[in-house]
């Protein structure tokens, strides 16, 4: 190993498919929480949702996994409707309290369900979750057989079909969003984010937006959780625990909240970050300079990159690519 190749390998993490989860997740959170001031803290059960909707239209039910698309998406709007009916008439924190536990229970939910055994005799449900559902999607894998890339920095044709299709989507749903902030429903959005009583004073519904924003988020963070499915074959509930939640508000946070870009951008740094500093540490215990065991190089790993993020909150509270005045809302 020497700084080449761990610069390589970085690159290849800042663009991989989980980037591209994260990213698009993050797009979804930046929606609820950038542009709309909902503390969102159970977004992985959105992700769960659209995960499971696939996995069940085609292992349970024995469905195109096309059907299952829609079918997750549905699932994550009742997610949101479950989320803001009894709370976004409350406080901002309930919704948080709310959504954290709801989306732990979701897990838990999923996760003790009952395990079966398909034909073939493998465990499907319960921990065991979903396999093989996502065949549809690389039958139709327009790249042949190869690696396409350059030197170290190069993928495979199942790969690069995956983060063709992801980034696309990314970017498909980052105009989405674009195009909504800058309608009339964006700009009353903003306005509820930053003086919810005046603009109720002009008798707009603001539990109907609020209402809206949550789930409109919700929908896009499944397409995520969907995407992760498709790329792993498999689903787990222990895939979906709370710290995925934090890591996409790190991500949002780290590029700039409340910016089409900064969902993005701070995707694909995080992820450099994670693996830099992975590779970085192991190859300055490599030749000497560092005393550490293979079990402690992954936690000094996050310890660096968190104080990293903590030194970004404190000289740039505003993000990579974010505006200061995005984070004075209550000035």
């Amino acid at each position: 190993m020497n700084l080449g190749s761990i610069l390589l390998d970085s690159l290849r993490a800042s663009v991989s498919i989980n980037a591209v989860v994260y990213a698009m997740a993050g797009v979804g959170l930046n929606l609820q929480f950038g542009y709309g001031g909902l503390l969102n803290f159970g977004l992985v059960a959105f992700m769960l949702a659209g995960a499971y909707g696939v996995g069940i239209a085609v292992v349970e039910f024995g469905w195109s996994m096309w059907i299952g698309i829609p079918l997750g998406i549905l699932l994550s709007v009742g997610v949101g409707l479950l989320f803001g009916l009894p709370t976004l008439r409350l406080r901002a924190d309930y919704l948080a309290i709310v959504t954290i536990a709801t989306g732990e229970i979701l897990r838990l939910f999923v996760r003790s369900g009952p395990m079966q055994e398909e034909v073939n005799g493998v465990q499907i449900g319960g921990v065991f979750g979903y396999d093989g559902f996502a065949n549809a999607f690389f039958a139709v894998n327009p790249y042949p057989a190869g690696n396409y890339g350059f030197g170290g920095f190069s993928f495979n044709e199942r790969a690069m079909w995956v983060l063709t299709a992801g980034w696309g989507l990314v970017a498909l749903l980052s105009l989405v969003v674009w195009i909504l902030i800058r309608s009339p429903w964006g700009r009353m959005l903003r306005a509820v984010r930053d003086d919810e009583d005046a603009v109720r004073s002009l008798g707009k519904n603001v539990f109907n937006l609020k209402l809206q924003t949550l789930v409109l988020g919700g929908v896009i963070a499944a397409v995520a959780g969907m995407m992760q499915a498709v790329d792993q074959q498999a689903i787990r509930p222990d895939f979906f625990r709370t710290v995925v939640t934090f890591t996409v508000y790190t991500a949002v946070i780290l590029g700039g909240k409340a910016t089409i870009l900064g969902p993005i951008v701070g995707s694909v740094v995080l992820w450099f970050l994670i693996q830099f500093t992975d590779g970085l540490l192991k190859y300055l215990v490599d030749i000497g300079w560092l005393n550490l065991a293979s079990d402690q190089i992954s936690g000094t790993r996050f310890a660096l990159v968190g104080l990293a993020l903590v030194l970004l909150v404190v000289f740039r509270p505003q993000g990579i690519v974010g505006r200061k005045e995005e984070v004075l809302l209550d000035a």
